[in-house]
């Protein structure tokens, strides 16, 4: 019979400085959520409110405002959109960057790293400029392109870094065998890239999906805009309406969590079915 090694003092106190960093992020979604779900007397109430009865009234009244599902759509689409293109741009340029020798990569590289430092930012003046002397303001697929633009050092930066951890010497026995080069990638080093293209879709979600000052500039007009904007005008679209603003948020927050709670879980399972099929 086994027995338990007693903790040390720094492994408590590491776990107790763990749960309170924990307990002080968590409690605000927790508010948020349960907010959402109060009637607006006991969300206003002076002492706080922690056992009442649930409602449904403030999300009918999140989605019930004109276009809601106009904005779910074009959320999504300039979301996954922008996501899928830079995953397979930033696969064949990772592998490039990774595997080849050419000249000028290591110029490549410093490219993108700065790129990925650079804020967005500053470039909304320069991209509003070039959106409306193209007349492409108040565009899904260009609103597309400018998140594939924003994600995609990010998702060369960290693919480059799987597919370089991948021993050279698979993909050299894979095309002793009487592979291509094309089909080495495909069966020996994509299966082991399951962690990298998760995280890196993770990052690109939770950017293009939070995303406002590009949306706010490019895209004037309501049936354009995203859930982004929907978010920060719902206040001045219900007044005070406390509860229909919790309902908002949480709504807004929701997807975020879904993708991060599948690719958290597919990440490890990804990375061991990998390794299998290596």
């Amino acid at each position: 019979m086994r027995t338990r090694k007693p903790l040390r003092p720094g492994a408590v106190l590491k776990n107790l400085t763990a749960l309170v960093l924990a307990l002080l992020f968590v409690f605000p979604v927790y508010w948020m959520f349960s907010s959402s779900l109060k009637p607006q007397h006991e969300i206003l109430a002076k002492d706080p409110v922690f056992v009442f009865t649930p409602t449904f009234e403030n999300y009918a009244t999140a989605t019930g405002i004109d276009l809601f599902w106009t904005y779910v759509t074009n959320s999504l689409v300039v979301t996954l959109g922008a996501v899928i293109l830079a995953l397979l741009v930033a696969l064949a340029a990772s592998f490039a960057l990774a595997r080849m020798k050419f000249r000028g990569r290591k110029g490549i590289v410093l490219v993108v790293m700065m790129a990925q430092m650079a804020p967005w930012e500053v470039m909304v003046i320069a991209m509003y400029m070039i959106a409306r002397e193209g007349e492409m303001l108040n565009s899904i697929p260009l609103l597309t392109l400018v998140y594939f633009v924003m994600v995609l050092p990010f998702t060369i930066w960290t693919l480059r870094g799987f597919i370089a951890a991948v021993p050279a010497e698979l993909e050299e026995a894979a095309q002793i065998d009487g592979c291509t080069r094309g089909q080495a990638f495909r069966k020996v080093i994509f299966p082991l890239l399951a962690p990298g293209l998760m995280s890196t879709s993770l990052f690109g979600f939770i950017t293009a999906w939070n995303e406002f000052a590009m949306i706010l500039m490019l895209n004037k007009e309501k049936e354009s805009q995203t859930l982004t904007l929907w978010l920060t005008q719902f206040q001045t679209a219900f007044g005070n309406d406390w509860g229909a603003t919790m309902a908002a948020s949480t709504l807004f927050a929701l997807p975020v969590l879904i993708v991060f709670l599948f690719l958290q879980r597919k990440a490890v399972g990804g990375m061991t079915a990998g390794a299998v099929k290596g």
